[in-house]
């Protein structure tokens, strides 16, 4: 029987590539973002798994969703949470506060509903225990000019990852987190026309495919449970971030 992986925001971009390659090595996967249509166009390039909606920042929805996977599957066994957005760079005195509360709600506190609700279900079923492995950033360690609501959440999710792994312990859950560098994406596209640097400057940035991110969460998934990679930075090798700024 295979495997249970669901994972957020699984309609675009990285979420997109990681649960292709989750199936072709051989698990049955669930996405999940805000709009059907994407999810099933995933799904139909998985050939196969299942898609269901559902408002990351919702508890109820939330709620919903782990229920769902539950009565379909009877357990989960990864849950690649991913989901997470981004608003126009500015310096903090300019955010306006409604802003930091979009990117809170999704990246900070969607990432926390899914964390839970995989927790609960992980740590019931029979046979107990998962994994579960939080999409972090770069961010987390050196931000860019102008990011404070997206690096803050960052932040919150080394955190989030650490306090899992040490709740997970007495249950079998791991938790690890990948934190990515300039994967080509719908979010980096504006990087080859440049982008801030520390200096206030504006140059462009290599990026990768983000295949290697899909291979990289496929490798941490498939560790067993007696095995996790804690922390992974899988970046574009020449992009400005081992270094002074």
């Amino acid at each position: 029987m295979a495997d249970i992986a669901l994972v957020t925001g699984g309609g675009s971009g990285i979420g997109r590539a990681c649960a292709v390659a989750l199936a072709k090595a051989g698990y049955s996967v669930v996405v999940t973002g805000r709009r059907l249509e994407p999810l099933e166009e995933t799904v139909a390039m998985m050939g196969g798994g299942s898609a269901h909606s559902c408002d990351i920042t919702s508890p109820d929805s939330v709620d919903a969703l782990f229920a769902a996977i539950e009565a379909e599957h009877g357990r989960l066994d990864v849950l690649f949470n991913n989901a997470g957005n981004n608003v126009k760079a500015q310096p903090i005195g300019d955010v306006p506060p409604e802003d930091f509360k979009t990117v809170m709600d999704v990246n900070l506190f969607g990432a926390f509903l899914a964390a839970r609700g995989a927790f609960n279900l992980m740590r019931k079923q029979d046979p107990q225990g998962g994994r579960i492995i939080n999409n972090g950033s770069i961010s987390a360690a050196v931000p860019r000019p102008g990011s404070g609501p997206y690096t803050a959440t960052k932040h919150a999710i080394t955190g989030l990852t650490r306090t899992t792994s040490l709740d997970g312990r007495p249950y079998n859950i791991a938790c690890g987190q990948i934190d990515i560098g300039n994967a080509a994406s719908d979010m980096t596209a504006q990087m080859v026309a440049g982008v801030p640097q520390a200096d206030l400057s504006i140059k462009p940035e290599p990026v990768m495919d983000v295949a290697h991110v899909a291979d990289a969460v496929v490798h941490m998934a498939g560790l067993p449970l007696s095995a996790n990679v804690q922390f992974m930075t899988v970046m574009a090798t020449n992009m400005p971030f081992i270094g002074r700024g």
